[in-house]
């Protein structure tokens, strides 16, 4: 389906306006529609979106069209209702719904389920945005990305949602396309499947099938709402924009399958689904950049780092297949190209303006980039080491040009939350040589949920004695962070798991960092 068809279906599903399957009138279903779970995101002051997607067994025909009943209501017993209505489940969406609740009242936390026949989800909670000039005295929220299921089990999401969050921003690599054999170089991995490697839209619907089928996932998305981008592997390893390991015209079609999926399994608003962003003639595209606010106490400016940037630089086939990650600077003069983008130019303009907006009227307290990588600069070793070409190291006109907006329009507090990299960065963000320059934004790069890191003890110990403005960085352990935030303070937990192979396993405190109102510089608590 072309995007004009997909916000047909997306809005008529949200009103109820299409028709409904007779064979799910009155009755349930032997299997539990509800098996993939429900979810929130997006909220404002006035409501959210809240999703569902009925379980591919529990549909009487894969065509058949499903009217759902939700509620969100003040109490967990459901007897002051704030608000009900019907959206409509159908195939062309993969049966799944994306209500847009409107009329609520302001910084509220609410219960809300679905019905379909005599079947019911299970409750969850969920909760709207303070008003836009309010200033509230708290929020808790997760940072988290990178949930490979093979890997481990998500004892981090069951600590995640025992913390009480406000608010879960989820920064990628949602579900993996390709498949890792049970047994791998010599050793067991946590769990298996048999799915193939994602390129269809049925292939990526089972990949979400497969990730939400896990009780501690489920749980995290009904303690409260999510805000969520995209990173590679929900199409595949190391994309870029239009370009893929597939020919252009296969690989257009897998893409265009994976960000249909994607719009399908996560709370958005159909306003997500447009055409034509960044320059890319006309190709589809989902706007995932969106600025969420708190009141004033916390604007999130979320970005999409993989659907408009530059191909990766001096990316070579290696002889035993894959592709070569690194490069050396000086054998590679495309590294350092004036106008090479991670965020596609248009999206550059669109946060330097955000974030001038953020200095200029001085209501926002904390200016959030959200975004999927490490953004602080790695030194390696010698000047001509090898870097990264995936990361921000391997755009570093792009990271200079958005050094450059932050330093020219300095918000109150800036500072970035990313993941990707499977392991735990606690950086001072310089605008030039950290040795003479003082800090002008934070940064805190978040591990993995499950999936593994390829750095050792003894590198990571390396990168940390070259490069001073790195506070705090772990590539050993597995988790997500977790930030309490005042108009004063902003804290940081790293919350990590014990054994990633026990789904019971108890999470712990790695560290602990505070930043202060008005001080760009990381303190150890």
């Amino acid at each position: 389906m072309d995007r004009r068809q997909l916000l047909r279906y997306a809005l008529g599903a949200s009103s109820g306006s299409l028709l409904i399957s007779g064979a799910w009138a009155g009755r349930g279903s032997a299997a539990d529609p509800f098996a993939l779970g429900v979810a929130s995101g997006a909220p404002h002051p006035g409501g959210m979106v809240l999703w569902t997607r009925i379980a591919p067994a529990a549909l009487p025909s894969p065509l058949a069209p499903a009217e759902l009943r939700w509620e969100i209501a003040h109490d967990a017993n459901f007897r002051r209702i704030a608000a009900s209505g019907r959206a409509q489940a159908v195939a062309e969406l993969g049966h799944s719904v994306h209500v847009e609740v409107q009329g609520l009242t302001a910084d509220r936390w609410y219960f809300y389920r679905f019905m379909l026949g005599d079947a019911v989800s299970e409750t969850a909670r969920t909760r709207t945005a303070p008003a836009a000039e309010a200033m509230p005295e708290r929020l808790r929220f997760v940072y988290a990305s990178c949930q490979r299921w093979e890997n481990g089990y998500y004892a981090a999401w069951r600590d995640a949602a025992e913390q009480a969050p406000d608010l879960v921003v989820f920064l990628g690599d949602y579900i993996y396309e390709n498949a890792l054999p049970r047994d791998l170089q010599g050793r067991t991995l946590a769990r298996g499947h048999t799915l193939r490697r994602a390129r269809s839209l049925e292939d990526y619907r089972e990949r979400y099938a497969l990730h939400k089928s896990d009780p501690d996932l489920r749980a995290a998305h009904r303690a409260c709402p999510w805000i969520v981008t995209w990173d590679d592997h929900e199409v595949e390893n190391d994309y870029a924009a239009t370009v893929g390991h597939a020919a252009p015209e296969a690989f257009a079609a897998q893409r265009a399958a994976a960000y249909q999926a994607f719009y399908e399994n996560m709370p958005l608003p159909a306003r997500t689904l447009v055409r034509g962003l960044g320059g890319l003639g006309g190709a589809e595209a989902l706007r995932v950049h969106e600025r969420q606010d708190f009141g004033r106490l916390l604007r999130f400016h979320l970005l999409d780092t993989r659907q408009f940037r530059d191909p990766q630089a001096c990316r070579e086939d290696k002889p035993g297949g894959g592709i070569r990650g690194s490069v050396r600077p000086g054998a590679c003069a495309e590294l350092q190209a004036t106008q090479r983008t991670l965020l596609g130019r248009a999206q550059e303009d669109w946060l330097a303006e955000g974030l001038a907006d953020d200095a200029r009227d001085g209501r926002t307290r904390w200016s959030v980039i959200a975004q999927q990588t490490l953004f602080s600069p790695r030194r390696y070793g010698a000047a001509d080491a090898p870097v990264p070409t995936d990361t921000w190291d391997g755009y570093p006109a792009a990271r200079a040009r958005l050094l450059q907006a932050l330093k020219a329009n300095p918000p109150r507090n800036a500072v970035f939350v990313g993941g990707d990299i499977h392991q735990n960065y606690v950086c001072n963000v310089h605008a030039a040589d950290p040795k003479v320059s003082d800090p002008i934004a934070t940064e805190f790069c978040g591990t993995s949920i499950s999936s593994p890191s390829g750095a050792s003890p003894a590198r990571i110990a390396s990168i940390l004695e070259r490069n001073p403005h790195i506070v705090f960085a772990n590539s050993e352990k597995r988790g997500y962070g977790l930030v309490d935030l005042t108009p004063k303070t902003w804290e940081t937990r790293l919350r990590t798991v014990d054994r990633i192979e026990d789904a019971a396993s108890p999470v712990q405190t790695l560290a602990q960092f505070v930043v202060e109102d008005g001080r760009a510089i990381i303190q150890p608590r």
